[in-house]
This record gives C-alpha cells, structure tokens and sequence, in this order.
C-alpha cells in the first residue's frame, strides 16, 4: 500500500504518571519507529490516556 503513514500509539494506564515520564516514554516509542522505519519522525502521534482506577478492571480484582 502507498500512501502518508501517520502512526497513531495509544497508551492507556492508570493516572498518575507525570509529564516528565509521558515524554520520556513517547520519546523512546518514536525513536524505535523510526529505527525501524515505521514512519517519518514528523508523522508519528503519541497519545496518552490516563484512566482512574475506578474506570478499568483486571483479573486481579475478581
């Protein structure tokens, strides 16, 4: 397929996590993209979802 490849990466984790580890993290995301040659690094999108622990349920907890 050709085209414009613009990665969308989806972190879903439990609030808390500050700033500073959000860019880390999607610092390091994007930079194995590109290493891999995903995606330019201008079209990669990282986005953070931050969930309350009241909003998600695991195994765990049953």
């Amino acid at each position: 397929m050709g085209g414009i490849r613009i990665p969308f990466v989806r972190i879903q984790s439990k609030e808390g996590r500050t700033p500073q580890q959000k860019e880390d993290l999607a610092k390091a995301i994007i930079e194995t993209m590109i290493e891999q040659g995903y995606a330019n690094k201008d079209a990669i999108r990282v986005i953070f979802e931050d969930m309350a622990k009241d909003d998600y349920y695991s195994g765990d907890d049953y």
